[in-house]
């Protein structure tokens, strides 16, 4: 069955690259202030030329994670323009570091598809492109990482305060925010065993680890079989409508699970605090309130079923192998609790 397509010539003319770029170089600027931040300087406006100089702080951390989102979106947009579909450059969504948000400098980049996308195949292909050249950078960021940690001391030049406490070996300070492991993270921790791993709580100020981890953290996001997320495309072109439906609802079901002790314990702590210290603390340590949010942002916003495409048919083995390679990755990269104070 044929279908008339615009050619690639006329896809990349439709572009408005002037958006883009700006968009771009605005993000280029608040990673790097966000890097900076996470370095543990103090960035501040008010002194321009002292706020110019302090952002070369936040090169590696800003040019690791835009590598990680530009091939990410880039993989979509290349997949889209093999197949001819009408298709947008990447958006990318700066965000400056703002004192009451995790800020990470941008929200991450979206293309926007403008057609139905033409056959399973079509789908497919622009589904798995992204997460799967993404993951690959995620990976090798964390492998440079690891194997070039700064020496242990690397650390008390930022929070001296570990050299009265015994080093690194010291319970982080109260209200620390502390990152997840993955099975990623815990097979290269095994297998590399560096002896001057950071703890979680740590993390911020290795750029390497912390592009990685968070690059590990999005390719699970956008895995997630659910609506039209890469995951959603991908399970959609696998295992048809009906296998994508039941899958889309187990998986929403299973992140609302992760996130209600949590969500339970901060209804308790707002409304009966004295009630908090009856929840086991095993539970809590299995449990991110931020599941919640998110379940309601893909079942509210943007939805948990997958349009068909304008041709469906079944994939070819070559493709349904790299399906359930994109669903090993999915498991290796999910993190149940990505954030936890402690």
């Amino acid at each position: 069955m044929n279908f008339p397509r615009p050619t690639k010539r006329v896809i990349l003319a439709e572009q408005n690259y002037p958006l883009h770029l700006v968009l771009f170089l605005v993000t280029v600027l608040t990673t790097l202030w966000a890097g900076a931040f996470w370095s543990g300087y103090s960035v501040s406006v008010k002194n321009f030329s002292r706020f110019i100089t302090t952002l070369s702080a936040g090169t590696t951390y800003a040019a690791a994670l835009l590598l990680f989102l530009s091939v990410h979106e880039f993989g979509h947009f290349l997949a889209a323009l093999h197949h001819r579909i009408r298709t947008t450059l990447p958006y990318y969504i700066p965000v400056p570091p703002l004192p009451f948000l995790f800020s990470l400098g941008t929200m991450g980049a979206v293309i926007k598809i403008k057609e139905r996308i033409p056959s399973t195949n079509a789908l497919f292909d622009t589904g798995i492109s992204g997460p799967m050249s993404g993951f690959a950078v995620a990976l090798g960021l964390l492998l440079y990482g690891f194997f070039n940690l700064p020496p242990a001391e690397y650390i008390t030049t930022i929070h001296p305060e570990y050299l009265m406490k015994g080093g690194l070996q010291a319970p982080p300070p109260e209200g620390s925010l502390s990152l997840g492991k993955n099975l990623l993270w815990i097979g290269l921790e095994y297998f590399i065993a560096p002896k001057n791993l950071p703890p979680m709580s740590e993390m911020y100020h290795y750029p390497f680890l912390f592009t990685g981890w968070l690059g590990s953290f999005v390719t699970a996001l956008n895995l997630l079989p659910v609506g039209q997320l890469d995951g959603g495309h991908i399970t959609y072109a696998m295992f048809g409508r009906k296998g994508h439906a039941r899958t889309a609802k187990l998986f929403l079901g299973t992140i609302m699970l992760l996130g209600s002790p949590a969500l339970f314990e901060l209804l308790l702590a707002l409304f009966k605090p004295e009630s908090v210290s009856l929840i086991p603390s095993q539970l809590l340590h299995c449990s991110w309130s931020g599941w919640i949010l998110w379940s309601l942002i893909l079942s509210r916003v943007i939805g948990i079923n997958h349009p068909p495409t304008a041709y469906d048919t079944a994939l070819p083995f070559k493709r349904k192998l790299w399906g359930w390679c994109s669903i090993a990755v999915f498991f290796l990269t999910f993190t149940p609790v990505p954030f936890r104070v402690i």
